[in-house]
Order: C-alpha cells, then sequence, then structure tokens
C-alpha cells in the first residue's frame, strides 16, 4: 500500500542519513520506524489491561521498595 507522508527537512535529511548507514531504502526504513512505534505502544496497552487487573501503582521506585520491605517483614516471624 502507499502512503504520503510529510516531513519537516531535518527530519527527512536524518532518516535519509540513518537509512543510508543502515543500507535501506527510505520505505523500509519508514516501515521499521512505524513497527516499532507501533510495537511500543502495544506494550502500553498490555501495561495498562496490568494496571487494570493489579491496580495502578503511581508510587516511585523508592515507594515500592519500602512496600516490598514493609509487607516482607510482615511476612516472617520473628
Amino acid at each position: 500500500m502507499r502512503v504520503s507522508l510529510s516531513l519537516d527537512e531535518q527530519t527527512f535529511a536524518e532518516a535519509e542519513a540513518l537509512a543510508w548507514k543502515l543500507g535501506l531504502g527510505r520505505s523500509e526504513l519508514w516501515r521499521a520506524a512505524l513497527r516499532e512505534y507501533l510495537e511500543l505502544h502495544r506494550g502500553e496497552d498490555v501495561m495498562a489491561a496490568l494496571n487494570r487487573v493489579h491496580g495502578k501503582n503511581t508510587g516511585t521506585d523508592e515507594d515500592l521498595r519500602r512496600e516490598a520491605a514493609r509487607r516482607t517483614f510482615e511476612a516472617n516471624e520473628w
């Protein structure tokens, strides 16, 4: 399928340079870039589903470590 794509000059020049460096044609580069972008967002869908199942966790890494330590501490007999 053919599509038309409008780019600013800098993006086009950078893409041309990368395609040349990788030994790809323009279409191959755009196809690979779009596949990677779609895969990235597919992963976001998976993360959103996991968050729905397990509840959203908006805490920081430090919050997560503290919670894990608290649960570990409570689970062990002293």
